[in-house]
């Protein structure tokens, strides 16, 4: 049977002509986006350090890393190098049975850079899948310590964690993006979402609170999940160090484990190398991603302490019950490698010290604007929270037509730029930012 081809299809695949973008509109669904009333999307031809270029010549300031993972730009010769010089070799082999040098190399990274005590690696696919396996292993760790009617999680409100099953069970049940599965889901235990301020310090009421949370739900749970300091898509967030202090506390005193998703975290974003590192905990379970391969590759691990794989090997299963296809892809692994080397190597401090003090000067200023509820800036990321919904279609089409690319969602207008961006361009990003904050025309 002769497969279909469009007549673009046919064409030089690097064109992006009306007849592509028509079958991209019927027949390819965006993220959280409509087919029947698609929102319009810019075909991207190249992109190169931190600009992307348009199929129709124009340029745009990259803004958001690709979802905060393309922290040293795009096209980097390093990592293109990286990925090059494993493709010669093998792109893929199957992890069971077998390992190889940039699985090894990566580990040996990935324990370097963690907080101590964390050192079992498992690697994974994706960032949700990587959140599945910290949740099964917490499942795993108590039913080897024979508490076999534990099975529920504790979480906070306004979390973000995946969009797999298990993923979306500890996300916010209410305002989060998955509320439609609620009936299809597990239930878990959400307490109140952080409302200390990252600089603001918990008084006794707020430890009161939560371990009277603690007290009422402890019994039947496995672990305590949350994202460290930052709440990304349930709101960007950033809250106090001390919450994670008084969880950590917590977690050992009722025998939970502490699950960490440093998914958007990781890797310097907030300033520090992981968020949990502006609290000085240590938690049992570690999730990384996005960052992990500069943006190159899907890849996440999930990372935990001697004790929990230990327990769970000496357990009934005696082994841990998980095993992608894709588990330890090589080309992943390599070019993940060769981006925390670059990392690592870097000035990275410096530069996101540079860019949270350039867009907090820039940003603070709409402080009283009647369009603004709050302004929140941490290491790479700013954060406008706006007091109407923003219109993504017609702020996106604003963006473009300045020269830059930022995704606002519901009434958040948000950046976090590569670390390598020019203060020139974040003075722009910024710029733009404060002139569509004050278009009425631009929201719902």
């Amino acid at each position: 049977m002769t497969p279909k081809l469009s007549k673009s299809t046919q064409k030089n695949t690097s064109t992006i002509d009306e007849d592509a973008l028509a079958f991209d509109r019927d027949h390819i669904w965006h993220p959280y986006t409509s087919l029947t009333n698609p929102l319009h999307v810019y075909p991207v031809v190249s992109a190169k350090g931190t600009r992307i270029q348009l199929s129709n010549g124009k340029e745009l300031i990259d803004g958001m890393a690709s979802w905060w993972s393309a922290i040293h730009g795009y096209n980097h010769p390093i990592l293109n190098s990286a990925a090059k010089t494993q493709l010669d070799k093998m792109s893929h082999i199957m992890f069971g049975g077998l390992t190889h040098l940039p699985a090894i190399d990566l580990c040996k990274k990935l324990v370097e850079l963690t907080p101590d005590s964390l050192n079992r690696v498992f690697l994974c696919d994706s960032g949700s899948v990587s959140v599945e396996v910290g949740m099964k292993m917490a499942i795993q760790y108590q039913q080897a310590l024979g508490k076999t009617n534990k099975s529920n999680f504790l979480t906070i409100m306004k979390g973000y964690h995946g969009d797999t099953t298990g993923a979306m069970s500890v996300c916010d049940p209410v305002s989060g993006m998955h509320h439609l599965f609620s009936n299809f889901m597990p239930k878990h235990c959400f307490m109140d979402a952080p409302q200390k301020s990252f600089n603001a310090t918990c008084n006794n009421d707020d430890v009161q609170k939560i371990e009277l949370f603690f007290e009422r739900n402890a019994k039947d749970a496995v672990a305590f999940i949350l994202e460290p300091i930052v709440q990304g898509a349930g709101g960007m967030r950033f809250y106090s160090p001390d919450y994670l202090k008084i969880i950590r506390r917590l977690c050992d005193d009722y025998g939970l484990l502490m699950i960490a998703d440093e998914i958007a975290t990781g890797f310097g974003r907030t300033g520090k190398m992981f968020a949990v590192n502006h609290a000085d905990v240590i938690p049992d379970i570690m999730n990384v991603g996005k960052a992990l391969t500069g943006g190159y590759l899907t890849l996440a691990a999930t990372i935990c302490t001697s004790k929990v794989a230990n327990t769970i090997c000496n357990g009934q299963a005696g082994v841990m019950m998980h095993g992608p296809t894709f588990m330890g892809n090589p080309l992943a692994c390599a070019i993940a490698t060769s981006s925390l080397d670059l990392l690592v190597n870097s000035p990275w401090q410096e530069r996101i010290a540079s860019i949270e003090t350039l867009i907090n000067f820039k940003l603070n200023k709409l402080i009283g604007s009647k369009f603004v509820r709050d302004v929140r800036v941490l290491g790479g990321i700013g954060v406008i929270e706006t007091k109407e919904l923003i219109d993504v279609q017609k702020a996106q089409a604003f963006f473009v037509e300045q020269g830059i690319w930022i995704r606002p969602f519901r009434n958040l207008l948000y950046i976090m730029p590569p670390y390598t961006i020019h203060p020139k361009d974040l003075e722009k990003l910024c710029e733009v930012m404060i002139t569509a904050i004050q278009m009425e025309e631009l929201y719902v």
